[in-house]
């Protein structure tokens, strides 16, 4: 692209003489272009400053005290550390379910300096997130937003404090909307939001905010040898399960007693049977004196629908079995010596 300096010259249409005069639209509209960059520079600079002057208040620095589980190292007192951060002016945090594990202390230190002890209101390892409470009025609590309106591309803020520096400050985009990843429990965890804003070990448990400020997502994971792959705890799960952690301490969840594997079909299975999906779930153990085996369930039935639901694997199954299971009467549809079968069951609690 040719830029004139104003020391250049240029032909007049009569070509009888030159002039300083800087061609229309060359060096004004250049010197335009340069001051809007720099506007919006500052604008996004300005746009990280203010969500992270909101939010900041909110985070704190957790330090655990446990003892391993580890079968070299069972029962040796050991160290970890965690982010979390406020959700409520008096005192609940939320934080990750694998940072506080196996804890048998957390102190929690504040961006005002203090320093309290944190108690485990609840923890539900299924999707990675844990609720504590400290016994002091927050500095400043983050709010919960949606994380249903987030769209990739999206500018995002990571808070934590990584590797021990308190404070952190991270930023990048919303990579990815919808991926799954599997919990300590093998649970499958949907919606999970993925960023390539920069967490490191110690990030666990902080926030992940949007230019406003509104909380979107729980930092909990990264890819171990990538770049830029990093994942969060969408915010519609955590205020649900905060919100369970803070009434009953658990997350309630429905339970058959039964133990089984995802099977795919072949087509000409998938026809035999008359499913549209080409997998079930294979029951490879019924427990005694459950409701599974009160329906007259047994080992290698193949499950394919409970309720209006089609079951065409194990995380399938998880997702209804939620807490409107509970005491419910439903129909499971199952194949028994390629036998289509019907039966009532009652799931109960998972204790």
């Amino acid at each position: 692209m040719l830029m004139l300096t104003g020391n250049e010259t240029v032909e007049s249409a009569s070509d009888e003489a030159a002039t300083t005069t800087p061609a229309r639209g060359s060096t004004v509209t250049d010197s335009y272009t340069a001051l809007e960059d720099g506007s919006l520079l500052d604008a996004y600079s300005r746009a990280i400053v203010n969500a992270v002057d909101r939010v900041t208040p909110a985070v704190v620095h957790l330090e655990i005290v446990g003892r391993s589980t580890d079968r070299r190292r069972r029962g040796e007192e050991v160290h970890g550390s965690g982010s979390g951060f406020f959700f409520t002016p008096d005192g609940f945090l939320l934080t990750n379910s694998h940072v506080v594990t196996n804890a048998s202390s957390v102190r929690a230190t504040l961006s005002d300096g203090g320093a309290y002890a944190a108690h485990l209101v609840g923890s539900d390892p299924d999707t990675d997130l844990a609720v504590l409470k400290v016994d002091h009025s927050a500095p400043g609590f983050a709010v919960l937003g949606d994380s249903s309106s987030l769209r990739a591309g999206q500018l995002v803020i990571a808070i934590g404090n990584p590797l021990g520096f308190q404070t952190t400050v991270t930023a990048g985009v919303v990579s990815a909307l919808g991926r799954t990843m599997r919990s300590q429990t093998g649970r499958l965890i949907d919606g999970v939001v993925q960023t390539d804003a920069a967490l490191n070990p110690g990030n666990s448990g902080g926030p992940l905010v949007t230019s406003r400020g509104e909380v979107i997502g729980v930092n909990t994971a990264v890819i171990a040898g990538a770049q830029g792959i990093c994942f969060a705890i969408p915010s519609r799960t955590a205020e649900f399960v905060a919100s369970r952690l803070m009434r009953d301490g658990r997350v309630r969840r429905a339970f058959l007693g039964i133990a089984g594997q995802t099977i795919r079909f072949t087509r000409r299975q998938a026809d035999r049977y008359h499913l549209a999906a080409p997998g079930a779930v294979l029951i490879t153990s019924v427990e005694t004196d459950s409701p599974a085996a009160a329906a007259g369930l047994a080992v290698r039935d193949l499950l394919v629908g409970v309720g209006s639901a089609a079951i065409t694997s194990v995380d399938d199954l998880h997702r209804v079995l939620a807490e409107e299971a509970i005491d419910a009467p439903i129909e499971l549809v199952f194949f028994r010596g390629g036998v289509r079968q019907q039966r009532t069951v009652t799931p109960l609690e998972r204790k």
